[in-house]
């Protein structure tokens, strides 16, 4: 309880530095417990729709089976009797933390949220309402290039190629977990921006080493040789660069205008008041009343009580 009688949150002592280590501690284990519970929740949902998800990962080379031998069912190959099983359990797990996320992302920022300033957790709601679409984005346009190159990499040569499980679902999850994390590079530039360490003029110099580092990046990350996956991947990134550079400029201007209007002004000099006039018309404040005389203790009660 505060001095008003006001009760104080755990999110207001832990922002004004008054919570122990051990509380610290108290309430991080009371947090990790939460999102495992979140995630633990998620993976049995997970269990119960991992076919219908094993049968969206497999679309595209059931469709290219499909193409090249109609009527044929679609297969894959085992190397062991359990790779089916282990298989589900990890699109379980996969989903899990997919739908525990605003479970365990919320765990994760009431634990760090008492340690930033008013304008730093603004900025990340937005950042966090802009980076899951985006993350969507890049998995959605892995999963279509990834039905587009089977085409090119199954029907090179002349060979009976059957594609293993375990491979082909490594093969298309790192696709989609790959672009989703470079369609994130546009927010680290504008929180460069943000924080000052770069201005608009300057990363728009630096497109040529952007565009390098992104073709980089993408033929680095990608699973597949082909330079298709790969140029996908940098052409959308350096779209997203360009777009983020544009918000630095707009950004940059407005910082520019925000201290034009405070040039004349110096650091130790008070601000002038504009309405000078009509804080002078108002009605005077009124003098306190004074105080009255001290009234006697009652002798009933002893000092303590």
């Amino acid at each position: 309880m505060s001095a008003e009688g006001k009760r104080v949150t755990q999110f207001q002592r832990a922002s004004n530095g008054s919570m122990t280590l051990f509380e610290h501690l108290r309430e991080l284990r009371g947090r990790l417990f939460k999102a495992s519970l979140g995630v633990a929740i998620g993976t049995i949902v997970g269990f119960v729709v991992a076919h219908r998800v094993i049968n969206f990962l497999i679309a595209p080379y059931c469709d290219f089976q499909a193409d090249k031998t109609p009527g044929v069912a679609c297969t894959f190959s085992a190397t062991g009797p359990l790779d089916t099983f282990l298989l589900t359990l990890k699109v379980s797990l996969y989903v899990g933390l997919l739908l525990g996320a605003p479970i365990w992302l919320y765990q994760l920022w009431a634990f760090i949220a008492p340690g930033l300033h008013r304008h730093e957790r603004r900025y990340s709601y937005v950042f966090a309402a802009i980076a899951a679409p985006l993350f969507g984005a890049g998995m959605l346009l892995a999963h279509l290039i990834v039905s587009k190159s089977l085409h090119f990499f199954l029907n090179s040569g002349n060979f009976n190629v059957v594609v293993g499980i375990s491979g082909y679902f490594s093969f298309v999850t790192k696709m989609m977990l790959l672009f989703g994390a470079g369609f994130e590079f546009p927010l680290l530039i504008v929180m460069l921006n943000l924080v000052g360490l770069a201005s608009g003029k300057r990363l728009l110099g630096w497109w040529r080493q952007a565009i390098f580092l992104m073709f980089l990046f993408g033929a680095v990350v990608t699973p597949s040789p082909d330079p298709f996956g790969m140029s996908i991947l940098a052409g959308c990134m350096a779209i997203l660069y360009f777009g983020a550079v544009a918000f630095a400029l707009l950004n940059d201007r407005r910082r520019a205008r925000k201290v034009l209007a405070f040039a004349g002004v110096g650091d130790d000099e008070l601000s002038p008041i504009e309405d000078r006039d009509e804080i002078d018309a108002a009605d005077p404040v009124a003098p306190p009343e004074p105080v009255g005389p001290a009234q006697p203790i009652e002798r009933r009660y002893d000092d303590f009580t």
